[in-house]
């Protein structure tokens, strides 16, 4: 007998339906899973059947093929054993096979009937939004993040015993729902803020710069001057996600497995700090199958890359794609994904090996071919990709045992939220673009209007410090996002002055 069920599976963070066909026909009793099953999906046949068996329920002895329609993609993942089940269950006539049929079925067993959650779930029900079904059947620890995808009916079950029950009509499933509005607002805030940093005036203001335009930003100073304390408040400043931004983070984190039942939406803007031993495919995404890196699990969020020298150069030269694109295109023999990976890059590094070339109260022991050799493991075409360079210096003692306070980080988020909305409205035409980094050669042209007096002052410093056409792009984005800082239309001598401050540090070092 013929029995067919309806699941999902996962390609990239976008889901697509796969239809479980079951035929129980006679002949030697065998069990055969085709349709571009990986190894997990091969080895639900152990668990669908001992789950089976501890439901009381005997199977027939039959020949038993279980197709996973379409063939010509592959599934991976034990997220199908609930919808091979209930497909097994209704071959052999104990479910209906119409009422099997209609329900979207997701979920991994365990040998005793319980059903364990899967990754992916959230872009899963996302999916499911384009498919006519009844419901979508998924583990109860994954319901809270299913529910997320709105418009749809979550019926979150805690064994195989319960959907059997609830497909048979003898009992039913209270739909799981949570709105994405609510939990977004409920979130708790970060435990540190700017207040904290002593100091580093020059530093703080570069930060929020940055975080008003959504610009890359690279530190060097000496070891203990504050870079990696800087660098991890800076989501403090930015804008709160949206729901949009907060549901398209929350797919990729889905994907990769990182989300639990108490937490499952990404309310906060990501932190991601990959050590510096990190691969290519730890960093941008890889591998035989193909999962998010750590670029794309900071969408919209901050890449922290600490002691940047460190990093492999084959590593880094891999972030100048999706740092220009916003995305990151893995390709494969059998397939190609894309991630989402519009993040800022927030770097730190010393100044030379051993850190204290800047130092005023420590020698360097470093010769210049020393220090060299280690600036130019960051290539010019990455750091062109940079559009802030700022030194941090040593703190003096008396400013941290007794300095003023510093400007706390809800100050700070105000002005670059009211930067933030002037661009808002500015590409408002524009679907995709939220911030001045993002703009295109033809936007800067357009929206980057200046007077002959900053022209001048433009030609002048591309002449001195010899920037190039990448760099002259980056600095008129800079000056846009200080000249929204002021509330100020036109782009001012004073805004490009600055911003050509934070392009000018790199000839100082590198040369």
């Amino acid at each position: 007998m013929l029995a067919r069920t309806r699941s999902l599976g996962l390609q990239g963070i976008e889901a697509y339906p796969v239809d479980v066909e079951v035929d129980m026909a006679r002949g030697l009793p065998t069990f055969t899973t085709v349709g571009l099953p990986d190894s997990a999906v091969k080895e639900s046949r152990e668990r669908v059947l001992s789950a089976i068996s501890n439901l009381g329920v005997s199977l027939p002895p039959r020949r038993t093929t279980v197709n996973l329609a379409p063939a010509d993609r592959r599934k991976e993942g034990p997220g199908f054993d609930l919808a091979i089940a209930v497909g097994l269950l209704a071959a052999a006539g104990i479910i209906d096979r119409e009422a099997a049929s209609g329900y979207l079925l997701v979920g991994e067993l365990a040998l005793d009937g319980t059903l364990r959650p899967v990754r992916g779930i959230l872009p899963m029900a996302i999916g499911a939004r384009a498919l006519k079904h009844e419901g979508l059947i998924v583990p109860s620890p994954n319901a809270a993040e299913a529910s997320l995808a709105e418009g749809q009916r979550i019926l979150p079950a805690l064994d195989l015993a319960q959907v059997r029950s609830f497909l048979s009509g003898e009992a039913a499933i209270e739909p799981a729902r949570s709105s994405l509005v609510e939990v977004l607002g409920g979130s708790a805030r970060r435990d540190v803020d700017f207040s904290e940093v002593k100091g580093q005036e020059q530093a703080r203001r570069a930060m929020e710069v940055a975080a008003a335009g959504g610009h890359n930003i690279l530190m060097i100073g000496p070891p203990g001057s504050g870079k990696t304390m800087l660098a991890r408040r800076l989501p403090t400043i930015l804008p709160p996600l949206t729901a949009a931004e907060a549901l398209e983070t929350t797919r990729i984190h889905s994907v990769a497995g990182l989300l639990s039942p108490e937490h499952p939406l990404v309310a906060e803007r990501p932190f991601r700090a990959p050590h510096h031993t990190v691969s290519d495919a730890g960093l941008v995404g890889g591998g035989a199958h193909p999962r998010p890196g750590e670029a794309s699990l900071a969408h919209n969020g901050v890449l922290f890359l600490d002691e940047l020298p460190e990093f492999r150069r084959n590593v880094l030269e891999v972030l100048r794609q999706p740092m220009e694109d916003g995305f990151v295109t893995i390709s494969r023999a059998s397939a190609s994904l894309t991630y989402p990976s519009r993040f800022m890059l927030a770097a730190a590094m010393n100044p030379c090996p051993c850190g204290y070339l800047t130092d005023p109260r420590k020698a360097c022991s470093c010769g210049s071919s020393q220090i060299q050799s280690y600036l130019h493991r960051i290539s010019g075409p990455l750091l062109d990709r940079i559009d802030i360079h700022v030194e941090v210096a040593p703190v003096q003692f008396g400013r941290l045992s007794g300095g003023v306070q510093g400007e706390p980080s809800s100050a700070v988020a105000a002005r670059v939220q009211e930067a933030r909305t002037r661009q808002t409205a500015r590409f408002a035409d524009h679907a995709g673009l939220f911030c001045n980094a993002g703009m295109s050669s033809a936007m800067i042209r357009r929206f980057c209007r200046h007077d002959d007096g900053v022209a001048a002052l433009l030609g002048t410093a591309v002449e001195h410090y010899g920037f190039s056409a990448r760099a002259y792009d980056r600095i008129l984005k800079l000056s846009r996002t200080i000249a929204d800082l002021e509330g100020s239309p036109e782009i001012l001598r004073a805004h490009v002055a600055e911003a050509v401050q934070y392009r000018a540090l790199d000839r100082d070092y590198w040369q």
